[in-house]
């Protein structure tokens, strides 16, 4: 059984005022070339398959023609939905897309729908499926009044690991009962859409659990020969363990993943386990690239970014200028050291200085790069408060932020 994992499309997103539409179509036509070359049986996509519960009617025919064109290429398909998801946006269509072999699991609610056995292209059962989802509190934790914000995380993430190991029993159960049926042991896999102990993020990944669950510890992962997960765009493994992997998304989703290698994975599962996973590079659809510089070196800067430019493509560039003096026209400044080159100027930014308040490892931050606990660590850390009276206001900020998720949730 080859397996193609992968996560985080996104489809829909906005790259700040930029559409992908064209990148995503051309990561399609990708895809299906991929798939025939590695003749792989069935692909996975972890979750975040659009980038907003309300899609545009692109995203929502993109999604349709990679459903669509898989199915003519006889390759099995898994949808997941992730945080960025609407449950009923997904739900709406999934028993039209199920007759053509795409298995669409948009949330955690019901574990009837989360075992699955997928195909092989010869139609030969090649994999059980721990289909596992973003999972919100509701469905697996019932809200107890009078908990802690740490109890709510140790709850949650307790119900977490239950569900993981239910299916995971349930998937046993499927699997000896083919074992009897066919005498072909089948691997199992389960999949995740959360953030882990460890993992590495980026700027442009939602935080999914706040003020309830931080990260899911390795460990409580059940037994499974593979595990395929969704949320972090980053490439990884987890804790050290070759089996358990974030695909990453296979498109740089923010200037901080503009140097990111993006790829997907191919894993090779057989009847002892997990045979092999072997890392599939994604080209580049739209070359973009991030860069510090004086206003000095700027022409140096932007002539190497320039160089990035395929097919009259021009560079999508976030720029952050280094000059200590206040400048109004600092707009008009970099726009005038652009002209010429085939590059377009997405974001300026104005590298901070340290301040008595703001420490080295804060400067060059940006607001939407803070958690709101974040914003409030540092906004109380200004005001001179005894120790007992700052721990109380921030276990109530989080109990305040626990009481808004499970309100959006």
């Amino acid at each position: 059984m080859r397996l193609l994992h992968t996560s985080d499309w996104h489809l829909g997103q906005h790259f700040m005022g930029k559409s992908r539409q064209a990148e995503h179509l051309a990561l399609i036509d990708w895809l299906l070339g991929a798939v025939d070359e590695y003749a792989v049986d069935a692909v996975l996509i972890a979750g975040d398959l659009f980038d907003t519960g309300t899609p545009p009617s692109y995203a929502r025919e993109l999604y349709n023609q990679l459903v669509l064109r898989l199915h003519q290429a006889g390759v099995a398909l898994v949808l997941l939905g992730g945080n960025h998801d609407s449950v009923a946006v997904l739900s709406e269509s999934r028993d039209l897309l199920a007759s053509l072999g795409a298995r669409v699991v948009p949330g955690a609610d019901d574990p009837v729908q989360q075992i699955l056995v997928l195909p092989r292209r010869d139609g030969s059962a090649g994999c059980v499926v721990c289909a596992v989802p973003f999972i919100r509190p509701r469905d697996v934790l019932r809200s107890q009044a009078g908990q802690s914000a740490d109890d709510k995380q140790l709850g949650l993430q307790q119900a977490i690991a239950a569900h993981y190991a239910s299916l995971h029993t349930q998937a046993l159960v499927r699997r000896d009962t083919l074992l009897a049926e066919t005498g072909v042991r089948l691997p199992i896999v389960a999949t995740g859409h959360l953030t882990t102990v460890g993992a590495s993020s980026s700027e442009s990944v939602r935080e999914i659990y706040v003020g309830s669950l931080d990260a899911f510890p390795a460990k409580a992962f059940p037994p499974a020969d593979y595990i395929a997960l969704g949320h972090i765009h980053r490439p990884q493994t987890v804790g050290g363990l070759p089996h358990i992997r974030y695909s990453g998304s296979p498109l740089p989703l923010s200037f901080d993943e503009a140097k990111q290698a993006k790829e997907m994975l191919l894993v090779d599962l057989g009847t002892e386990g997990l045979q092999g996973i072997t890392a599939l590079p994604v080209p580049r659809f739209q070359p973009l690239a991030a860069f510090a510089s004086s206003l000095a070196g700027l022409p140096a800067a932007i002539g190497s970014a320039a160089a990035q430019s395929e097919n009259g493509k021009p560079v999508w560039l976030e720029i952050t200028i280094t000059e200590d003096e206040y400048l109004a026209d600092l707009p008009a400044r970099v726009q005038a050291v652009c002209e010429g080159w085939p590059v377009e100027v997405l974001r300026i930014r104005k590298a901070r200085q340290q301040t008595a308040t703001v420490n080295a490892e804060q400067a060059g931050e940006m607001l939407d790069e803070l958690s709101p606990e974040d914003v409030f660590a540092r906004r109380l850390a200004q005001e001179t408060l005894d120790e007992p009276l700052q721990a109380a206001l921030g276990e109530r900020f989080r109990q305040v932020l626990a009481g808004l998720d499970e309100v959006q949730a």
